[in-house]
């Protein structure tokens, strides 16, 4: 089988980031600050952030749900992609991580367009469903704990209106869905996820080999 996707080694990578991306100074802050975690792994990098930020302009989205912020660069990215008047709710269950995010969502003028919620993102989906917002969300990221992914899953495509996008982070997952030695609870969730993703007539997808690959499903 021929090998349709460039391979992109360090230096060809640089080339991206330089000829491409349009992070901002405060941006780039952000990200070098959670280099410095211990869990510096779960941030997505700035091409993946730009190519979000993008979507959101395309579908114009105003009210978006991320599950999984972090220390708050993807919600940087996203919420600076939305009008003025765009919510960003953002689930996490970690006041620590977050706290991270928060001065330099301050400093970027885009607090206000965010609710940060520290609860278990499925007791905030839930509760959003019971109180009628189904189909009143443009856009969701889910980008949490991968066993819930297809719970998160079910919960967002109720959530998010016809035409309305999902997209779900680590698809590829470093090429361990593609491992059959792999067994492990987090790798398994994710093939559940990908077969279920592919086989559901009421979204359309694309799986797109940038970052640990994201997956885009458009609610039809």
């Amino acid at each position: 089988m021929t090998n349709r996707t460039i391979s992109i080694d360090d230096h060809l990578h640089r080339y991206l980031l330089e000829h491409s991306v349009r992070e901002t100074a405060l941006m780039r802050e952000l990200r070098e600050v959670t280099a410095q975690h211990t869990l510096a792994r779960m941030q997505i990098g700035p091409e993946q952030g730009q190519f979000m930020a993008l979507l959101v302009e395309l579908i114009a989205a105003r009210r978006i749900i991320e599950i999984g912020t972090f220390t708050g660069y993807s919600a940087l990215c996203l919420a600076q992609a939305m009008p003025g008047d765009g919510r960003l709710l953002c689930c996490d269950v970690s006041e620590e991580y977050t706290a991270v995010g928060v001065p330099f969502w301050e400093r970027a003028g885009v607090r206000e367009r965010i609710e940060l919620k520290i609860a278990p993102a499925l007791e905030t989906l839930d509760a959003l469903l019971a109180d009628g917002h189904t189909e009143t969300f443009d856009m969701a990221f889910i980008d949490a704990d991968k066993t819930n992914y297809l719970n998160y899953y079910t919960r967002c495509l109720a959530l998010v209106r016809r035409g309305g996008l999902l997209l779900f982070d680590n698809t590829l997952w470093n090429g361990a869905v593609a491992d059959p030695t792999d067994e492990t609870p987090d790798t398994q969730a994710l093939r559940a996820l990908n077969r279920a993703l592919r086989d559901d007539e009421r979204i359309s997808i694309s799986l797109v080999p940038i970052g640990d690959g994201l997956t885009l499903a458009r609610k039809r």
